[in-house]
Formats: structure tokens, C-alpha cells, sequence
């Protein structure tokens, strides 16, 4: 009795398998993804669906950067509500129609929003509008009565920076719209990001979610 006494609690307390990563973004696979949680005290993932489907799988180091910035956003900003989008599947690979988020490294973040009360609420998701990613916000970060809250914006790069550098990562690259982004920049903790933001125009627009890589040492990839 002892001995399977010990057995469960050497079960209950051996520390979860670390993930690895292969290739790129563009390019790659992922071995011991974990995938984020659907909701928290301040975020919530972009759909039920899109969970129950298996494409919010990450990296374990970045479910672990992830959540530690929204545990610091629950302090910073209280009261906003933030989305997480699309990140990629327990094996990485191909996840149409993204031209990356391959190798569990890749997260997107959809934007945080203000009403016409300016008080802020989640980004509509259903799949009339693509669960979020078919709005298209005019550009001065405008759809219908709610507006991009670029505070807050600002704020979840800030602290997801801090994070990724708690865990000693980094972060290698950040897609939104051009336009959009001299605005976020204008902020005042905007005016602070030193983020690697892309200078040329995406291939689609990012401008109802904002596409964050994270300096993970991959492997090489062998496809």
C-alpha cells in the first residue's frame, strides 16, 4: 500500500513534460505542445470551437509567458478584457489558412476594445464574422460603436515582454496593421515598446489582431 501511496503522489507531483520545438514558423513541427486555457479571470480564448478543435496549442514555454503577462494585466488593467486568437496545433505543422504558427512559437492576440461607453468588452466572435478575424476596423481603429483600446494594447506587449524576459525568451516579431500601429506607438506605454514590430504591409491586413512570435530555440527542422 506503501508503495502505490508513493507511486501516485511521485504521479501527481513529476513536473510536466517540456515542450520542443522544430524549424520556423513557417517551416516547422512541435513535440509535447500544451494547449492554453480557454478562459481566466481577464482573457478568454476567440472561440469554444477553435479550443475544441485543437488550434490553441502552444509551446510549453509560451503558455508559460502568456499567462504570467495576463496574471500581471490583472493588476495593471483590472478591468479589460483581453482574446486570445489562434495559436497552433499539438503537433505544429500546417494550420490553414495561417502561413505560419508551425512550431507552437506563434500567438494571436485579438485586439482589446472599448464600447461607445468606453468600457471595455470582448471582441465579437461568431462565425458570421470568422470568430473575430473578418472584422475590419477603419483606420483610425474604428468598428461600428467600439473602438480599439490601444492602452491596453500597449500594456499586453509591455507585459508580455517583461515576461518572455522572466523566462528568458524574447520576442522576435510583432505583425499589425502600419497604420494602425502609429497609433498604439503614441501611447504612453507605447512610447516605451521596443518590440520588433514587421515594417512591411502583411499579407493580410492584422489589423483586428495583432500576430506575436516568440524567440524560441527551435531545433532544426528534418521533414
Amino acid at each position: 500500500m506503501r508503495l502505490l501511496l508513493g507511486l501516485g503522489w511521485m504521479a501527481l507531483t513529476a513536473p510536466a513534460m517540456a515542450s520542443t520545438c522544430y524549424g520556423t514558423v513557417a517551416q516547422g513541427r512541435l513535440e509535447q505542445g500544451v494547449q492554453l486555457p480557454a478562459s481566466g479571470a481577464n482573457f478568454a480564448a476567440y472561440s469554444t470551437l477553435g479550443v475544441a478543435a485543437g488550434r490553441t496549442y502552444v509551446h510549453s514555454d509560451v503558455r508559460d509567458v502568456v499567462l504570467d503577462a495576463y496574471r500581471a494585466l490583472a493588476q495593471s488593467t483590472p478591468s479589460t478584457h483581453y482574446v486570445y486568437g489562434e495559436t497552433g496545433l499539438a503537433n505544429g505543422g500546417p494550420m490553414p489558412p495561417h502561413k505560419t504558427h508551425q512550431a507552437g512559437i506563434s500567438v494571436d492576440f485579438m485586439v482589446p476594445v472599448l464600447n461607445a461607453q468606453g468600457v471595455s468588452v470582448p471582441l465579437p466572435s461568431s462565425p458570421l464574422n470568422k470568430f473575430g478575424y473578418g472584422l475590419e476596423f477603419d483606420t483610425k481603429g474604428r468598428y461600428q460603436n467600439l473602438r480599439i483600446d490601444y492602452e491596453a494594447m500597449a500594456e499586453h506587449l509591455y507585459q508580455l515582454s517583461l515576461a518572455a524576459q522572466r523566462h528568458h525568451l524574447g520576442i522576435s516579431r510583432v505583425i499589425f496593421d502600419p497604420q494602425l500601429t502609429t497609433q498604439l506607438l503614441a501611447t504612453r506605454r507605447g512610447r516605451e515598446l521596443q518590440l520588433p514590430f514587421m515594417k512591411e504591409r502583411p499579407w493580410i491586413r492584422h489589423d483586428e489582431h495583432y500576430h506575436v512570435d516568440f524567440a524560441v530555440s527551435c531545433r532544426p527542422w528534418r521533414g
